[in-house]
């Protein structure tokens, strides 16, 4: 089995700031004016995420779909808060025997962080209408904690500093 070490090198793969590591690998070449979003977006983007052990993904949302789909390593639990404040754990991996699942959705503004369930978890993730930095939020622990309490345990696992 490679490393996550391995992944990072040869797919030239950046820090990410949400924790991980990632590398964008597709944008569209043509854009549009979405409803509900100030100015142009492509029409799609597709990055390379990898996350390890020690790392999370910490609580975020974006203004797009997200598809996300399994490529090596562990499963990679994504645990999203929908816009209808239910929790809902995605396991991303190649074993359905398992409750785990090649590809899934998170559909748009709902909040959502990751771990990896092994050593690491390599995955692609395609946006549309495609991301833009503008259309990013990173949650704060006080700020979830306020609105979904039942969920405590979760979102200070996913949100560590920042308080």
């Amino acid at each position: 089995m490679k490393s996550a070490k391995y992944w990072v090198e040869n797919l030239n793969l950046l820090p990410h700031p949400e924790g991980g590591f990632y590398k964008e690998v597709y944008r569209s070449s043509t854009s549009f004016e979405p409803i509900n979003f100030d100015g142009k977006r492509n029409y799609a983007t597709s990055i390379y995420f990898l996350l390890e052990e020690q790392n999370v993904s910490n609580f975020h949302s974006i203004k797009s779909d997200e598809m996300w789909y399994y490529h090596a390593g562990e499963a990679l639990s994504v645990f999203v808060i929908g816009l209808e404040g239910k929790l809902q754990e995605l396991k991303i991996g190649p074993n359905p025997d398992k409750g785990e699942v090649l590809q899934a959705i998170v559909p748009a503004g709902s909040i959502f962080g990751s771990k990896s369930n092994g050593k690491y978890s390599l995955v692609g993730c395609m946006v549309s209408p495609g991301f833009d930095f503008n259309d990013f939020k990173l949650h704060t622990t006080p700020e979830l904690l306020e609105k979904h309490p039942d969920y405590h345990v979760i979102i200070k696992e996913l949100s560590k500093g920042k308080y």
